[in-house]
């Protein structure tokens, strides 16, 4: 047994001290942890207010090693006056310092979590010059017309939360993680994500695409994935849909408006549109609830739409 006698009470005041000490030290290590771990895009995907809305992610880190990024040099997105004083005055430039975007276009606004370099000085810099406010990391200013609200703030020092919506606080809605598992994502660069109301609705999707749409009616969930495939890049469609039967059908209209877009194209005899003929490449199968879609997409097709942008 040990001798109390000994511990003095200067020695348990040091003791006292060593375990503070260690305890805080464990807690700046934890939020050290916290903030530099690497959050997963099915992890960012779950701080989207993503109901109603359409979901596209894009990995900018493997297109600008794919080359795609590159591309962009002689497109039209680098045109944008309001984005070429953003750049100046910011020094930040989506071809080299972005490496990933998730953006959910929802009823309410605009909202993205960008991961990427930022200078968040110089950013603060930038609202300050906009007649826009910062609260610590919080900051908001007017966007291009006075119902256009930006609001941002870091999420980890790579990582940002950015809203454009009417509401000027919106960016808040991404601080925190909804409970529960992580949604299935696709394994691929670029991906979109699109809500079954869409899909009814057929708002918000691009001309030609709306004899698709109504094809897609019966499904739960639809995502549209871009892969690499060789020296090329593919889509690929995955839909979920609630019965086998409508698996089945869905299938059926989808290979049928790829038939009907095909026999317009021949029947055209001008130069084809290149998303038509796109879109007319489409080859469909099933497997149980599920509906796969294919198109191929070569470089020269990427081309065309880019100087096309």
């Amino acid at each position: 047994m040990c001798d109390t006698a000994f511990v003095t009470p200067k020695l348990r005041a040091w003791v006292l001290v060593l375990m503070v000490t260690a305890l805080c030290g464990a807690s700046v290590w934890g939020v050290v942890w916290y903030r530099s771990r690497t959050i997963t895009p099915a992890a960012m995907l779950r701080r989207m207010p993503a109901r109603d809305a359409v979901v596209l992610y894009v990995d900018f880190r493997e297109l600008r090693r794919g080359g795609i990024l590159q591309l962009l040099d002689g497109s039209k997105v680098g045109e944008d006056p309001e984005y070429r004083a953003f750049v100046q005055q910011t020094e930040f430039d989506y071809k080299q310092d972005l490496d990933a975007a998730l953006v959910a276009f929802a009823p309410a606004g605009k909202f993205m979590l960008v991961r990427g370099h930022f200078e968040w000085a110089t950013l603060r810099a930038y609202v300050a010059a906009q007649e826009g406010r910062c609260n610590n990391t919080f900051c908001k200013v007017t966007g291009s017309t006075p119902d256009r609200h930006i609001s941002f703030f870091p999420v980890q020092s790579n990582l940002m939360a950015l809203a454009v919506s009417s509401d000027d606080s919106a960016a808040l809605r991404m601080n925190e993680t909804a409970p529960g598992p992580d949604p299935e994502i696709p394994n691929a660069p670029i991906w979109l994500s699109i809500p079954p109301s869409i899909m009814k609705s057929g708002q918000k999707l691009p001309d030609g695409t709306h004899m698709f749409a109504s094809g897609l009616e019966r499904a739960e969930a639809a995502t549209l994935a871009v892969v690499p495939e060789g020296k090329r890049y593919a889509a690929k469609l995955n839909v979920r849909c609630s019965t086998d039967a409508d698996a089945v059908q869905v299938r059926s209209d989808l290979a049928a408006a790829t038939a009907t877009l095909h026999k317009m194209i021949v029947l055209d005899r001008q130069t084809p549109d290149a998303f038509a003929t796109f879109l007319s490449s489409g080859t469909f199968s099933n497997e149980g609830r599920r509906v796969y879609g294919y198109w191929p997409i070569e470089l020269a097709f990427v081309q065309t739409m880019l100087a096309g942008s």
